[in-house]
């Protein structure tokens, strides 16, 4: 009687919890992404389909480069979740792009040879054409982050500069 107690009381707990699945994230300044990204890419999204890799979906969106500021190009990327063989995951933090969507793309690429976005939704910039130098907006992530240094809990903050100045942190961090 006792373990079946037991084992209601931990399916309980179980259910309960699932809901609450979060992301948590190091915050990281534009000049932590510089540094880790093997690659900087302006970029164009031209499609996407998604896939398992294991018991994990991830959708591989394809881009057009039209301007390379740091390491090799690519020509895609991952980003988990998505819709594979009518299974659907989620993962919170993942963003999610359109075809025509033109980016900055902090990218790095793992040993295991899949390249994904640093940060999740940290290291991407929407370009706008609002003028010759077109401005660049990186949105607050509403995940939980942690300061890396304190491990405390911190908000982050909207990132809006011209592309022009952006290229300029790229170069000069790339060079240290």
């Amino acid at each position: 009687m006792a373990v079946k107690r037991h084992f209601i009381h931990a399916l309980v707990l179980t259910f309960c919890m699932l809901p609450l699945q979060c992301a948590t994230l190091e915050r990281l300044s534009l000049d932590d992404m510089v540094a880790k990204a093997t690659s900087i890419v302006r970029a164009k999204v031209t499609g996407s389909d998604a896939a398992f890799s294991g018991p994990v979906i991830y959708t591989h969106y394809r881009i057009q480069v039209t301007e390379q500021l740091k390491g090799k190009a690519v020509a895609e990327f991952v980003v988990p979740g998505g819709v594979a063989n009518n299974v659907s995951q989620f993962f919170a933090g993942a963003p999610q792009f359109q075809p025509g969507d033109d980016y900055v793309f902090f990218l790095w690429t793992s040993k295991a040879g899949l390249t994904q976005v640093i940060g999740l939704t940290q290291g991407m910039f929407a370009v706008a054409h609002d003028s010759d130098d077109p401005t660049v907006t990186r949105s607050a992530s509403n995940e939980l982050m942690l300061d890396s240094r304190t491990a405390q809990p911190v908000k982050d903050q909207t990132l809006v500069m011209p592309l022009s100045q952006l290229r300029s942190r790229i170069a000069k961090g790339a060079a240290q």
